[in-house]
């Protein structure tokens, strides 16, 4: 299939080369997509310009009954957009349902949200004034999302953005940008006005260049690499650009002595394996304390030892193909390091080459510690390694010992324990006795080196606004 930019309510890019979107559980091409770049950006940005004063100018309710459309085509057209995200990232088939059900949950979310950007009135300091705060809509919005959750990521920036009354240009990830065009497709189906919603592929440079020069361009959400998250900090500086970036991460896992061990280990196994490990918040590293570790890593095991590997359109596929083949090696060289250190396999542990190229059998590994890899950098992959830990205060300190800070899971029957271990933290989401935290009405975002702002929540909708001061005299 061939996709085109929407770019002004037309569809454009007939003209340009093309990028192909291969399917990692075949290599097998699924579509392609214009190659746009700096003149395809600015159009969209100045298309995004000239319809941000008639959306902002429309009631909040206005917004919203167009928001509650997209909601219902989303889930309408739910097993397409499904169907769309396995063929061109991997994900099992079922995973990918639950993410276009999540995504809606974002548009329904936020569109009840905006009619609640409440403004202020202040006690005055003098008879003759009136002092009041407005909520203004920021202006121009450029969404720049992942590969991992190419619908929910795009939603989690796009209702709060068009509730708030700002205009947005898209730019996908090259790796999937099938099922953002499908959405897109869907925002005009619904009635939303030319040029409010932009979309333009192709390439990363001129595209984030230009988004992040243009003096149009009022803010920039971002999902993605610490790396590139600090690149575009350095490139909005010139005008003070305002961002949100959800960055990295290098999720631990403390499982206390008293915890449920059943709730513990379905709580670490739903947040590493899902999406293949492939999620900016999968427990990354598991500290368990020595009372427990041995039952822990068995039982755990056990149930890794019955996931099931392969193409997410079959039947009864748990985890996936990895996005490319750099994936596959990342792990393989994480997984050979902790083997050399001293690390045990108690399942897994190789590439699954007789599926394809891009497979990593889901792994276990025990007895492992912090001069490892796999332990200091994320792994973006099915693997978990598990390390052993005597005391409250130590799983905390090693868990503590990243620069990244968006999510931690910790598991404990006990309030008291919980309460003190939680506090210590330095994570922006923390999963007590529960592996899948994110929600639409709950804010998501991190600490330290894993980035700034919040999405979703009450929170999420405050990064698209601008806070004005009145001052009124009579």
């Amino acid at each position: 299939m061939k996709k085109l930019h929407f770019i002004n309510g037309k569809w454009t890019g007939n003209e340009l080369e093309t990028i192909e979107v291969m399917n990692p559980a075949t290599q097998e091409r699924v579509g392609e997509v214009p190659k746009g770049g700096t003149d395809e950006t600015r159009k969209a940005i100045d298309a995004a310009h000239d319809a941000f004063s008639e959306w902002s100018a429309k009631t909040v309710y206005e917004r919203a009954a167009l928001l509650d459309k997209l909601n219902d085509a989303i889930l309408a057209n739910q097993d397409e957009l499904a169907r769309l995200m396995t063929l061109e990232m991997g994900k099992p088939l079922a995973e990918a349902k639950g993410e276009a059900a999540y995504a809606a949950s974002f548009i329904d979310w936020f569109a009840a949200e905006g009619k609640r950007m409440y403004g202020q009135t202040i006690p005055t300091h003098a008879a003759n004034k009136r002092l009041q705060v407005w909520k203004q809509p920021v202006g121009v919005v450029a969404a720049i999302t992942p590969w991992n959750f190419p619908l929910a990521m795009l939603t989690r920036k796009m209702g709060p953005a068009l509730a708030a009354g700002c205009t947005v240009v898209i730019k996908p990830s090259r790796e999937t940008p099938l099922t953002a065009i499908r959405f897109v497709e869907l925002c005009e189906e619904v009635g939303f006005p030319a040029g409010v919603v932009n979309i333009v592929t192709g390439s990363s440079s001129q595209i984030g260049g230009e988004l992040m020069a243009n003096e149009k361009v009022r803010k920039v959400t971002f999902t993605g690499s610490t790396e590139v998250g600090k690149e575009l900090m350095r490139q909005g500086a010139d005008q003070v650009m305002r961002l949100s970036l959800e960055l990295g991460g290098h999720a631990p896992i403390i499982v206390l002595d008293d915890a449920d061990l059943e709730k513990a280990v379905n709580g670490a196994i739903a947040s590493k394996f899902r999406n293949s490990g492939q999620t900016c918040i999968c427990g990354n590293r598991i500290y368990v304390q020595e009372g427990i570790y041995d039952k822990f890593v068995d039982r755990f095991t056990e149930e890794v030892k019955k996931l099931r590997l392969g193409n997410g359109l079959e039947d009864n596929v748990d985890v996936g193909p990895l996005i490319n083949e750099a994936g596959v090696e990342k792990v393989e060289t994480h997984v050979k390091d902790a083997v050399a250190k001293g690390a045990e396999v108690t399942t897994g542990g190789a590439a699954a080459s007789d599926l394809g190229t891009c497979y990593y059998q889901p792994t276990v590994l025990k007895n492992v510690d912090h001069s490892m890899i796999v332990m200091s950098e994320e792994t973006f992959g099915p693997v978990a390694p598990i390390q052993k830990v005597t005391s409250d205060q130590e799983a905390v300190t090693l868990a503590n010992s990243s620069p990244f800070g968006l999510a931690a899971y910790v598991f404990t029957e006990s309030n008291s324990r919980g309460m003190q271990v939680i506090e210590k933290l330095h994570y922006g989401i923390v999963g007590w006795n529960d592996g899948a935290p994110s929600a639409a009405q709950a804010p998501f975002g991190g600490m330290k080196e894993s980035g700034m702002g919040r999405e979703g929540g009450q929170q999420g909708i405050e990064d698209f606004l601008e806070t004005q001061y009145v001052s009124i005299g009579l």
